[in-house]
């Protein structure tokens, strides 16, 4: 049986950074994602690590774990906020926001 990762991409604002992301889990291409969809992906269980890139943008890398039949769940999104969009042009790392869905 094989574990699963599911990705939200969704805001509270205006989603300032827009297009497809790729997601790749320890470090291969392994399916894209468009603003409003949740995309799971099928993922052996054990220690993975989690990247959502669009261009030169990245998110910072998020390590995860995962047991056989569960879920690990994420959110995503572009920057959103003026300052963060503008900053981001500077520093890559920052243009994509990463975080575990609780």
């Amino acid at each position: 049986m094989a574990a699963t990762l599911r990705l939200t991409r969704k805001t509270f604002a205006i989603e300032l950074r827009r297009g497809e992301f790729e997601i790749l889990v320890d470090g291969q291409g392994v399916g894209s994602i468009t603003y409003g969809d949740t995309v799971e992906q099928p993922v052996e269980p054990g220690h993975h690590t989690l990247l959502i890139r669009h261009g030169r943008y990245s998110s910072r890398r998020h390590s995860f774990d995962v047991a056989d039949g569960d879920v690990a769940s994420f959110l995503c999104s572009g920057a959103n906020l003026w300052p963060w969009w503008l900053v981001s042009y500077a520093v890559p790392g920052i243009g994509i926001w990463l975080r575990p869905e609780k």
